[in-house]
């Protein structure tokens, strides 16, 4: 915590600390330079006095290439080079403290620059200062501290360089782990939405037809308490018999949702809803007082489970709408074709009541069949609201 926090102190102040080593830095070269040398002689046996200007340019281009190398890296590196050269020329010697301010300018910049352009500039630099050593040194082309430098100068740019590399590859692995723990949360922000809305579309689909059986057998009941109580025992039986089947299904539910062990819904111990328990679902309704018109063609066989599932919802949906908004007779056709199943359930519309696709059973029986791969269309036609749903043969499930 403690380190973070000063890095981040001294990126944001990356000058001032440039400039107070440029400072610190060029002070203490002169001091070294001056009182170290007993004889009062520089290299070559140059006499100090007589390279006052020479001192006096290269420390104020120190200071200001090193104060300042973080934002000219590449103008620094050539200002150095040019003033080394001019140096060169004028007194015959390289001058040591444009040496070392040259090798950590370069640093700086092979470290902020591409590869190809840092090895191009500092080539071209490196290239001039040889030129420039051997044309107007003291010691010619071969000598060794002509080769030393060279050699120093391609050191120093390729150890920056191989820093930057690895500085490079350690971001991108940081980026992809960003990334990746960024699709990981936005994966699991998908589930749990694609989750929740599951469990809605299921609370809707095991409540809404029962909670409509009990809502007519209750009225019956109310309706021939006085003239016929004989009559009150069945229909109450039948509303106790729904009201155990919500309760059992929204046990399931909740048992799921209280769950550890990460299972969805179609995982609960209740038998499989499917086509197989069609006529149980028919005759529920039948026992509530609708009377539906079921027709079947096709060779009949097993479904996928989601498409199973699905077809039985959507049947469970469309006939509980034609209950609640119909005159008391539906018709239900379920076709297997080829490669799909076809639903299609339609009433006549009472007068009145208020259309069929209203609410969110509707939009679960959408859900339902896209999430199969397939389709359900639904929509008044006259005085008659109809329901086609077509779903594929093998399961083509998709979020």
């Amino acid at each position: 915590m403690a380190w973070g926090t000063v890095r981040a102190w001294t990126r944001r102040h990356a000058t001032l600390i440039d400039t107070v080593f440029a400072v610190v830095f060029v002070g203490l070269f002169f001091m070294g330079y001056f009182f170290g040398d007993s004889d009062g002689h520089g290299p070559r046996g140059i006499a100090i006095a007589d390279s006052g200007p020479a001192h006096a340019v290269a420390g104020a281009t120190a200071l200001f290439a090193l104060a300042a190398r973080r934002r000219w890296p590449a103008r620094l590196l050539v200002f150095d080079t040019a003033v080394s050269v001019g140096i060169m020329v004028a007194t015959g010697y390289r001058h040591p403290l444009l040496i070392v301010t040259w090798l950590i300018v370069a640093y700086t910049f092979a470290r902020r620059t591409p590869r190809r352009r840092a090895w191009l500039v500092a080539g071209a630099c490196i290239a001039a200062m040889f030129l420039a050593a051997g044309a107007f040194g003291g010691s010619g082309w071969v000598a060794p501290d002509n080769f030393g430098f060279t050699a120093w100068a391609i050191a120093m740019v390729a150890i920056a360089d191989a820093a930057r590399s690895r500085r490079a590859y350690i971001d991108e692995v940081e980026e992809r782990a960003r990334r990746a723990e960024a699709t990981r949360e936005e994966e699991a922000r998908r589930r749990v939405a694609e989750e929740r809305l599951r469990i809605a579309r299921e609370l809707h689909d095991v409540v809404a037809h029962h909670i409509a059986v009990i809502n007519v057998q209750a009225g019956a009941a109310a309706h021939v308490l006085q003239t016929r109580p004989e009559a009150v025992g069945p229909a109450l039986a039948h509303i106790r018999r729904a009201a155990d089947t919500v309760m059992q299904e929204l046990g399931s539910v909740v048992g799921v949702l209280r769950g550890d062990d990460g299972g969805g819904l179609d995982e609960s111990t209740e038998p499989t809803r499917g086509l197989a328990r069609l006529a149980e679902l028919l005759d529920s309704f039948a026992a509530a007082g609708l009377q539906v018109e079921h027709r079947q063609s096709g060779t009949v066989r097993d479904l996928p489970a989601v498409v199973d599932l699905a077809a039985y919802r959507i049947v469970q949906e469309s006939l509980t709408n034609a209950h609640k908004y119909g005159t008391g007779r539906a018709r239900l056709a379920i076709t297997y074709a080829p490669d799909a199943v076809q639903i299609d359930v339609d009433n006549a519309i009472a007068k009145d009541a208020e259309p069929n696709g209203s609410g969110y059973g509707l939009v679960g029986m959408r859900e339902r069949a896209a999430a199969t791969g397939g389709t359900v269309t639904a929509g008044a036609e006259g005085d008659r609201f109809a329901v086609h749903a077509e779903l594929p043969a093998t399961a083509k499930e998709t979020p």
